[in-house]
């Protein structure tokens, strides 16, 4: 299958697309930095040097592809957990979630692509009793950092599930830890390994129906039944041991 992975040199990017590869996949995977392109070649991929942000380079560059499935991994992080700068970059990656996804889905849309799959979040869910589970409402009355999380985490969420045409499958992560991620460990309650997050996009290409999945270790904190059941998701998946 023919697959348009947009940030394959990201921290779920880069275990996704050695999956990809390894499944027999067709993968063209994108990269903002012409210096990470040859690591994507390495990884038996077609590297794309791509601005998110400009939509006529992203709809060329998937029309060039001519992908069956578009996984969206993009985030704008740093590489370091900064409590100083991290007001402005999850405001980054807010505005990113809202510009680059319809920049996406409109290429998808154009492409005659069938499947669209993004990242998105566990923990943006509102207070209340756990496991939260899928169609919990989101903390839409958060303080502090808390509404910028939720309006990207909401745009992003309404274009993969409400573009026409498009199956759109939306993956809840739990907080992400392992390699290259802010955490070496487990960073609390609903946290999930990089690889495991990655092995689920690589699920999602051809199982499940459209809709929204937590992806997260099974601690209590959020629901992963409907991973499980629809997309054969492991939260133990290490890709090292596959």
């Amino acid at each position: 299958m023919r697959i348009f992975l947009a940030g394959a040199t990201g921290a779920v990017g880069r275990p996704l697309t050695r999956l990809l590869v390894a499944a027999g996949h067709t993968v063209t995977g994108t990269t903002r930095s012409a210096a990470k392109a040859a690591s994507i070649e390495a990884a038996g991929a077609t590297p794309v040097v791509l601005d998110a942000y400009d939509g006529d380079a992203v709809r060329a560059a998937v029309m060039a592809a001519r992908p069956e499935v578009v996984i969206h991994q993009l985030t704008d992080l740093p590489a370091t957990r900064d409590p100083e700068t991290y007001p402005a970059a999850l405001a980054a990656n807010a505005r990113l979630r809202m510009v680059a996804t319809p920049n996406l889905s409109v290429a998808a849309r154009s492409a005659g692509v069938r499947r669209f799959i993004t990242q998105s979040v566990a923990f943006a869910y509102a207070p209340g009793d756990t496991p939260r589970r899928e169609d919990d409402p989101l903390d839409f009355a958060g303080e502090g950092t808390r509404p910028q999380l939720v309006r990207g985490v909401t745009a992003l969420e309404a274009l993969t599930l409400a573009t026409p045409g498009l199956a759109g499958v939306v993956l809840r992560y739990g907080y992400l830890y392992g390699p290259g991620t802010w955490y070496a460990t487990p960073a609390g309650p609903g946290s999930i390994h990089v690889d495991a997050a990655a092995k689920a996009a690589e699920l999602a290409v051809t199982r499940g129906a459209a809709g929204i999945y937590n992806i997260a270790e099974q601690d209590g904190a959020v629901a992963v039944d409907k991973a499980r059941e629809q997309l054969g998701f492991d939260p133990g998946f290490r890709l090292d041991a596959a």
